[in-house]
């Protein structure tokens, strides 16, 4: 598909207030990621901050911090990939309304 570049720069200020706001809601954008069964428990928001870790307290167990170290890495992981999954979905509904062809989404860093 051919795409004229000055189509784009047409838009350029259009594309800049959207990105701006886009930027603005990434701290609203929430996923919660979970392990274990749900024994622990991370919410991240679209700045990939954690925003909230809940862990059940029969699983603190000062002879298997391993294994409690784990479960928050898979609920880190799981929550990643939701909010990977938003963002994506977010930013490929950006370049849509802009006209953008080609464009369905965006990659999220570290993400192939």
């Amino acid at each position: 598909m051919n795409m004229n570049p000055f189509d784009i720069l047409k838009n350029a200020q259009k594309i800049q207030e959207q990105m701006t706001a886009f930027q603005a809601k990434l701290g609203t954008i929430r996923a919660t990621g979970s392990a274990g069964g749900g024994m622990v428990e991370l919410e991240l928001n679209g700045r990939i901050e954690i925003v909230a870790l809940r862990l059940i307290p029969e699983l603190v167990d000062p002879e298997d911090v391993e294994m409690l170290q784990d479960l928050i890495i898979a609920a880190f992981t799981d929550a990643m990939e939701k909010i990977r999954e938003r963002i994506n979905g977010e930013m490929g509904a950006m370049a849509g309304s802009l006209g953008i062809p080609g464009i369905s989404g965006f990659g999220f860093p570290g993400v192939p």
